[in-house]
């Protein structure tokens, strides 16, 4: 048995869900479970309307609402033809998005977007890319149903970071979708989404589809776990960057598990722990180009394989400041920060703090910028009456350059890449260091990041 995993690109459009409709008819006699992934932005447009609704602006997340109804009915309409199957689904994704509206005014009362709100807005993308992909197979003759996971992904009630209860999820796999693929049928199963004891609807954290496909494939004991991407693979730099960039085809799960850590886009950090206790093997492969090997994580790889670091680059990012006057700045306060954006649902990539320049600096995705000042400036309300914060600001657009992984030989890419750096005379805004040598990230201004990881690309050997 295989699960194969689609993330949001990969359903991005009509064309690309065909796409993946012929990846996954081609492997089904192997036996397939599918986890998929919202459309490409949709979880982003559905947190940004709730956030608007929780600001007072309900026209804003009622236009959200209406351009997500007509990219969603637009896609069936495209893949589908006129009959009981098309009508159907159609009705189901007006009920879903009237649910959001619903949700979104229930939010505008409250006056405020909670963790658990957040969960109930932010699931929504992936219960309907499901009914469509299900759909879409049914129609083109292998027998497919949509399942959402709030019915087989046990968690806790941590609401934007939810934990798997294993084996509880071993049981409820066992006995919601086992039983599908036994029967011939494809399970298309929501990925990102659980759902505690009580019933309640939790999310797994950002890019949790992955994980989502981790835990499913660990309680399903299968064969492999297949991380579909738009990429072949995790390569040794961003393509786009660097069209030279090579596929690392062979990792072991630690290798893997700290890109992943230091930012590889095409895998969740917390994807491999699972697998690993297992020993399920997990692939990283391009749906744009199915017939490409990928990358191939193993537990125990050839130790003589050619090792190579990667280099990791990140952009859409901002830095976002909390900056102290007089003797008032405290570790407190800095902690205060990290809690509020935390609870937030804000995904800090990075931080740093000056006890001398009396300021905590948060690397941010860029789309939460404003929501994290909001957030920010509420938590620091009383401290900006008192003189002890004098501003909270955005300070600037950044990226994130991470050099990972020990290639064959004793030489360290980290000093490598400081050299680098400074012979390119890009400033380095902030550091981040593992205890080892071989893991570096750099926060560089973002119009630096297409000269810096090409010249780094070329000066570590890659």
């Amino acid at each position: 048995m295989l699960v194969f995993k689609f993330g949001g690109t990969s359903v991005g459009s009509a064309e690309r869900i065909q796409a993946v409709a012929e990846i996954v008819e081609a492997a089904r006699a192997r036996g397939v479970v599918v986890v998929l992934s919202a459309m490409s932005g949709v979880t982003n447009a559905l947190i940004a309307g709730a956030r608007s609704a929780a600001e007072g602006d309900e026209r804003q997340s009622l236009a959200i609402q209406a351009d997500l109804l007509a990219r969603h009915l637009g896609v069936v309409e495209e893949l589908l033809a006129a009959g009981a199957e098309r009508d159907a689904l159609r009705e189901e994704i007006v009920a879903r998005l009237d649910g959001y509206e619903r949700l979104c005014r229930s939010i505008a009362t409250l006056g405020e977007l909670t963790l658990r709100g957040n969960d109930a807005v932010a699931s929504l993308g992936e219960e309907l890319s499901t009914r469509i992909l299900a759909a879409l197979l049914r129609a083109r003759g292998t027998d497919a149903r949509a399942v959402s996971a709030t019915a087989c992904v046990r968690t806790d009630s941590q609401h934007g970071a939810a934990r798997p209860d294993m084996a509880e999820t071993r049981r409820l796999v066992n006995r919601h979708v086992r039983p599908l693929v036994e029967g011939g049928v494809v399970p298309v199963v929501t990925g990102y989404i659980g759902a505690d004891a009580r019933g309640v609807v939790t999310t797994l954290g950002r890019g949790g589809s992955d994980y989502s496909a981790a835990i499913l494939g660990t309680a399903l004991d299968a064969e492999e776990v297949w991380i579909w991407t738009d990429v072949n693979g995790i390569l040794t730099a961003d393509p786009r960057l660097v069209p030279e960039a090579r596929t690392l085809t062979v990792l072991s799960y630690h290798e893997a598990e700290e890109l992943a850590y230091f930012g590889a886009s095409v895998l969740h950090p917390k994807t491999v722990a699972p697998l690993a206790a297992q020993g399920i093997p997990l692939r990283i492969a391009n749906s744009l180009c199915p017939e490409q090997p990928g990358t191939l994580i193993l537990p125990e790889p050839d130790p003589e394989r050619e090792r190579r670091p990667a280099i990791i680059s990140t952009q859409g990012l901002c830095l976002v400041g909390v900056v102290g006057q007089g003797d008032g700045w405290s570790l407190l306060l800095a902690s205060r920060a990290l809690r509020a954006l935390a609870e937030a649902g804000l995904d800090v990539l990075m931080f740093s703090q000056s006890f001398s320049e009396r300021s905590l600096n948060v690397v941010l995705h860029r789309e939460e910028r404003e929501h994290a000042i909001h957030v920010l400036e509420r938590e620091f309300a009383n401290e900006r009456a008192l003189g002890i914060v004098a501003r909270i600001e955005a300070q600037a657009e950044v990226a994130t350059v991470s050099v990972v992984g020990m290639p064959n030989g004793n030489s360290a890419p980290t000093a490598r890449a400081y050299a680098a750096l400074g012979a390119l005379g890009v400033r380095v805004v902030s550091i981040g260091q593992a205890a080892s040598e071989y893991s570096v990230s750099l926060v560089i201004p973002e119009g630096e990041v297409a000269r810096a990881v090409p010249f780094l690309h070329r000066e570590l050997g890659l």
